[in-house]
């Protein structure tokens, strides 16, 4: 029980902590730039890659055309449009690849990371930077360091932090989103005809 109580502890300290590293600039850019785009394509790899698509839903019941990249019903990408691309390293070949075609299609590219000088981050128009244990991190050389004064941030399992604190910051951006497009508010569901 308190392996299981020292795992959640870390999980909320790490979102409690990530607002420190927001910036408004940034995230006004971000928010702009989604609100502009024609359609936005939301891309992330494994747990991410279900915060991406979490994302998308929301950006849909705001009225927005959002599109998870892989789906059957993707369309192609457009100048108009943008890409959010989630990855805690900045390095997944698959996220960094769709970014890089994105960019080459002229979209804009709106980046989740831990790693702003990552590859993913160097592609970006606008990024976000998200604070989490991520597998890079792992390899990383202050690594142990940090565990022998013991910040174990190991107790919750690798990327979690990441993917947690990206959920919830992408549904705070929602939030936001939502009052900067009032005239776009949440589908209502359609009366079923009656017989």
């Amino acid at each position: 029980m308190e392996i299981m109580k020292s795992s959640i502890r870390a999980i909320l300290d790490n979102i409690e902590s990530a607002e420190e590293f927001l910036d408004r600039k940034s995230l006004d850019e971000f928010e702009n730039i989604i609100i502009k785009s024609e359609n936005i394509f939301v891309t992330g790899a494994g747990r991410s890659g279900l915060a991406a698509k979490a994302f998308a839903m929301r950006l849909m019941h705001l009225g927005l055309s959002a599109y998870v990249v892989g789906e059957t019903i993707s369309p192609a990408i457009h100048s108009d449009d943008c890409i959010v691309a989630i990855s805690g390293s900045g390095e997944t070949n698959t996220i960094v690849s769709a970014a890089n075609i994105a960019k080459d299609r002229g979209s804009k590219v709106l980046v989740l990371t831990s790693y702003p000088e990552s590859t993913l981050g160097q592609l970006s128009d606008c990024y976000v930077l998200v604070k989490g244990r991520t597998k890079k991190e792992v390899d990383d050389e202050n690594y142990m360091k940090r565990q022998i004064h013991g910040n174990y941030t190991s107790l919750t399992p690798l990327g979690t932090a990441f993917e947690l604190t990206t959920l919830v910051f992408l549904d705070a951006i929602v939030s936001e989103l939502k009052t900067k497009i009032p005239q776009k508010d949440e589908i209502q569901a359609k009366p079923v005809p009656s017989e």
